[in-house]
């Protein structure tokens, strides 16, 4: 019988694919959109981040979510970082959510708030792709834009805490197997993973918009 890490990373396996080949992405890997585009995604990415860590604190003691609630995954402070190297320190002032952001962020929170197994979806799909594709965003960003290596503008992608992330992954995979909840919980998990993904989507599209290439 399959691990329920192994039978979510199947399930979401497609959506992941198109999350990372959205023209957006494609176009910021590809060098062919500016800084700003970066930071404007930075921005985006600090809405998300602040709904997954706000409830952090409480549900480190629930039976479900707890386990998955680790400090050296928080990405918060590091998005701060680079948004003040990016846009200024008054990059708050700046801050807006796209539509698709606020969706986003909204449904993370209402997970924390009311449903902890929900929330490991949510949970799931960001620090883990943070820790694996992450690496290849800021190597980019590194390269297009000469921010200095693993330094202002790239901290988000950097996890100081984590020093072997290829057997953090492999701990992190035997909590998704260990986790408390029956079949047909677990079930609604891997449907709120792709949820989760259509969201994050949501936003690339939403940038893609906005950072649109003239054809």
């Amino acid at each position: 019988m399959e691990s329920f890490s192994t039978v979510i990373r199947t399930a979401s396996h497609e959506q992941h694919v198109e999350a990372e080949t959205s023209t957006f992405m494609s176009d910021l890997l590809g060098g062919r959109l500016g800084v700003d585009a970066y930071a404007r995604y930075t921005e985006q990415l600090w809405f998300v981040y602040q709904a997954l860590e706000a409830g952090a604190e409480r549900l480190a003691s629930d039976p479900v979510a707890g386990p998955f609630i680790r400090p050296e995954l928080f990405r918060q402070a590091a998005l701060e970082h680079d948004l003040a190297h990016l846009r200024g320190p008054g990059w708050r002032g700046g801050l807006s959510a796209l539509p698709a952001t606020r969706a986003y962020a909204d449904r993370v929170r209402e997970c924390a708030e009311q449903w902890p197994a929900g929330y490991i979806a949510h949970h799931y799909t960001r620090y883990l792709g943070d820790l694996s594709g992450g690496q290849i965003i800021r190597d980019k960003a590194e390269r297009t834009w000469g921010f200095e290596r693993k330094g202002d503008g790239v901290r988000f992608y950097v996890f100081d805490g984590i020093d072997n992330p290829a057997a953090f992954k492999r701990g992190y995979r035997e909590l998704l197997d260990a986790v408390r909840a029956d079949d047909l919980e677990k079930q609604r998990i891997v449907a709120e993973c792709k949820k989760a993904f259509a969201l994050n989507s949501g936003v690339f599209t939403a940038l893609g918009e906005e950072f649109r290439l003239s054809a």
